[in-house]
């Protein structure tokens, strides 16, 4: 494993607790800062507040969907890093809605093994980092 992710905000958002508060205990253990949200509403309460690095989003959710979320996110937060991730096979549908619309996503397969989204987070996180270093200043 790499080094610890220090002050990095992640906020883990999906309506089953066990998975939710799995992922949450994974991501602490890495050195990351962790909220939970079990529902894409409470999710846009959480990112006003924490303005989060990361959000990790379940695509299936009860109300509104993952990808309706992640465009809130994006529209609202744009440095904020997605990563969406779904079991199921109608995330599809979703997505190709979502690109009708203008919004490109990908989608990470559930069960996803931890250290490969630990990684697929840490690449996501270095690269936005990189972005924000060479971004002109004001």
């Amino acid at each position: 494993m790499q080094g610890k992710a220090d002050g990095t905000i992640v906020l883990i958002v999906d309506d089953e607790h066990a998975v939710a508060d799995s992922l949450a205990m994974v991501f602490r253990i890495n050195g990351y800062e962790v909220q939970v949200a079990y529902s894409a509403e409470e999710a846009i309460e959480c990112i006003a507040l924490l303005e989060p690095n990361l959000a990790l989003v379940d695509v299936m959710l009860p109300g509104m969907n993952g990808i309706d979320f992640a465009v809130i996110l994006k529209d609202n937060y744009p440095d904020c890093q997605l990563v969406l991730f779904s079991g199921s096979e109608s995330a599809g549908t979703l997505l190709q809605e979502a690109a009708k619309r203008g919004y490109w996503f990908d989608i990470l397969a559930k069960p996803t093994h931890p250290v490969e989204l630990l990684e697929t987070v840490r690449r996501l996180l270095a690269g936005a980092s990189r972005t924000r270093r060479l971004r002109p200043s004001d």
